[in-house]
Parts: structure tokens; sequence; C-alpha cells
């Protein structure tokens, strides 16, 4: 393949989304990740924001600087471009620590009578699981897939109103961690005392799209140590 296969389509006065034709899903998520960094990278004029999805990409531009074609005519000339010129970082691996009582993981018992383990089993398939950040979502929180269960872990049926940050909550075989407190319909099986997201800070995460994640289990006074602190690479 030589060329992003892009469909490009208008999204209202000020934004066009972007999508990849492929019958496969990997295929899809991985060549949209890749086409918004050579985005980034080479910005089109007037655009003024890029939004990941897991398979898409709106791209939202100044309607008083350029116009939709403008823009799409750019986004098409960018995904043109061979593949295999383009240059991207390695991923990183983040290792997050976690607290696992019952305080922090008030749905592990449940999640584990859904799936037929025990919790312990529960926490050691996180454990043994690298998730694959596939976009920030609200409030920056990393959403990731590659979650080793038996089976797709249900919602909940009456979502949580308040949960705290650092939660760490899975729903199917995807994981997110809650950067700051608010409301989930995820099962919260353990919770990170580090701080996942720090708008104070120049770059406010540590993770990107492509990046990859782990969880280790750790106790109650490894926790308090870490408490607060910014979640960075090469943190453990």
């Amino acid at each position: 393949m030589s060329a992003f296969p892009l469909a490009i389509a208008e999204y209202g006065d000020g934004a066009v989304m972007v999508t990849v034709r492929s019958p496969e899903v990997a295929e899809r998520r991985h060549l949209i990740g890749e086409f918004r960094e050579r985005v980034l990278t080479e910005l089109p004029p007037g655009v003024d924001d890029v939004v990941s999805g897991l398979e898409s990409l709106l791209v939202e531009f100044d309607p008083l600087v350029a116009t939709s074609e403008q823009v799409s005519f750019a986004l098409g000339a960018l995904g043109r471009a061979d593949i295999a010129s383009i240059t991207r970082s390695e991923p990183s691996l983040l290792v997050v620590p976690i607290v696992v009582n019952d305080e922090t993981a008030p749905d592990l018992i449940e999640v584990a009578r859904e799936l037929g383990i025990t919790p312990d089993e529960v926490i050691g398939r996180l454990e043994s699981s690298t998730l694959t950040v596939n976009l920030l979502a609200a409030a920056m929180a990393p959403m990731m897939d590659g979650l080793e269960v038996p089976n797709p872990v249900r919602r909940q049926a009456t979502p949580r109103t308040d949960v705290p940050p650092g939660s760490v909550m899975i729903a199917g075989r995807n994981a997110i961690i809650q950067p700051f407190p608010g409301p989930t319909g995820w099962r919260v099986i353990g919770r990170s005392p580090l701080r996942i997201v720090d708008i104070t800070r120049d770059a406010p995460v540590s993770f990107a799209p492509g990046d990859r994640i782990s969880f280790r289990r750790i106790s109650e006074a490894e926790a308090e140590a870490l408490d607060g602190v910014f979640l960075e690479r090469g943190v453990r």
C-alpha cells in the first residue's frame, strides 16, 4: 500500500471527518493513528484542532481562513504521501501501579462472578495484559484496548455518579483511567495513586495514541509514597 485509503467528508461549517477505507478494523485504527501523526506534523493552513476517534479523525478549521474544500484538498495531498516515508517515534510502554481493595475496586467481585473467575484472577488478567492507547477520551483519559479476559465485561446497569480520580475501569475488553472525579458506567476494579493528567504542565499527559500501558498491583504502603506523583515514562 503506497498511500492512505482515505474518505473525507464535510462535518458542519468548520470541520471535516476523515476515515480510512479498509475492511479490517485493526488496519483502520492503525492507519488513522498514522495519518493523525502526519497531519500534526504538517498541519494544513486554517486547521485549529485535530480530534481523534477510534477509527476517525475530526479536523476542525477556521472557516474565515480556509474552506472545507481547501482543507480536504490539503488532507488528501497528505494522504497521497507514501506511507513508508512517514517516520514515527516508537510507542512507549508505561507501567501504572494500582491498589486493589474494597474501597478502590467496588466492582471487582461482581466482574469476577460475571467472568467465572476469582477476583485475584481478574487482576492477574489485567496485569498480564499490555493495553494499547487508542485515543484520549474526555478529560484526556487514556482509552485502551487489549484486556485479556474470557468474555467482554458488561457495563454497569446503573452508572456511578462520582468515581475518584485514578480509578481503573473496564468494559468490554477495554480499559480507561479516570483522570478527574466524575460519573461512569464502566466497572471500577482498582485505583492508581498517580496523577494521570496535570493541566498545569506544558504536556499534561505522558501518553499518546499508540502507546502501551500495563498495570502492576502494589500495596497500600507503596501507594502512599506515590500519591499525587505525575505519571511519567519510567515511573513504576
